[in-house]
């Protein structure tokens, strides 16, 4: 009982002893509607990131590409502003669909040619950073024109910041297509047993190849959010996203369900890493400290998660 209870509560059981020990530590800073605010806010685009990530994980599969895909493009959009003249919606465009395109490489590469998912996505991610570095050199981009641009993740609408309400309707519409489609109770059903899903009718390769472009749809859009939030393109700005997703959505396996990946569980685990990193930094620990949390997080989430599959099955 108790380990189905830590397979299926873990991380909120997690989050909610963060919340408690910060509040207790530091009262006047970090329990306060304010902070609470800032934290939605600053964990906002790495959401969007995670729960693009979800999609591919409830197949069964791993990108690893989906941080080098935010930097690009992130990178991208600015230099298509400042360099090339290009409107803020055709560059925003072109941008989300090149992350689109990524996506769908990663997919066709581990469904019809076959290679694992861990090596495909790893050898796209760095044929990303390769790009990157041609096409900025290695240096910073800044923005020319950066008012409108830089308006779409610092402005509000009614007091909400534009990038929670953003991270909402990502939000939103992911969960729809898992829970609300035919395409997403494919995706389920090959996270499941690609075997069985193949022989029930459902067209595999595609779904998978849907579930990748998705993942790399989310990260684009993560990316261009950060250069707007950033106001300039910054070569490595979105690599982090990597790792900080799939801590999140691995702790969101041991969030409500037992060892599932869903986007609400990818929600809490975001925001389990967000509540650490912000605590952390409200008691003056030193930045080294967050990696430390961050890595020590992914391992007791996939240990949740792995006891959420394991006693969720007994």
């Amino acid at each position: 009982m108790l380990m189905r209870l830590l397979g299926t509560y873990g991380t909120i059981i997690v989050l909610g002893s963060m919340l408690l020990i910060f509040s207790v530590l530091q009262p006047g800073t970090f329990a306060t509607i304010g902070n609470f605010r800032n934290i939605i806010n600053d964990m906002a685009i790495g959401t969007i990131v995670a729960a693009g990530l979800t999609v591919p994980l409830v197949a069964g599969d791993f990108d690893l590409s989906i941080g080098y895909v935010a930097s690009f493009c992130g990178l991208l959009v600015v230099g298509l502003l400042s360099f090339s003249g290009l409107s803020i919606p055709l560059a925003i465009v072109l941008v989300v669909g090149l992350g689109t395109l990524i996506g769908i490489v990663n997919g066709i590469v581990v469904s019809k040619i076959g290679v694992n998912a861990f090596i495909a996505t790893l050898g796209t991610g760095t044929i990303v950073v390769g790009l990157n570095y041609a096409y900025s050199g290695g240096i910073p981009l800044q923005l020319t024109q950066s008012r409108e641009f830089t308006n779409i993740a610092i402005g509000r609408i009614a007091g909400v910041p534009h990038l929670v309400i953003i991270m909402a309707v990502v939000l939103a519409l992911l969960w729809v297509i898992l829970n609300r489609t035919v395409q997403g109770q494919h995706i389920k059903a090959i996270g499941v047993s690609p075997e069985s899903a193949r022989r029930a009718g459902v067209a595999v390769d595609r779904s998978r190849i849907v579930a990748f472009a998705i993942a790399s749809t989310c990260a684009a859009i993560g990316g261009v959010l950060m250069a707007s939030n950033l106001g300039s393109g910054q070569v490595t700005a979105g690599d982090g996203f990597m790792l900080t997703s799939f801590s999140a959505a691995f702790l969101g396996s041991a969030a409500l369900r037992e060892g599932q990946f869903h986007i609400l569980g990818t929600l809490i685990g975001v925001l389990t890493v967000a509540v650490g990193n912000n605590g952390l930094a409200m008691i003056g620990a030193p930045i080294f400290t967050q990696f430390l949390f961050t890595g020590c997080l992914l391992v007791v989430a996939v240990a949740l998660g792995g006891i959420g599959r394991r006693y969720g099955r007994g």
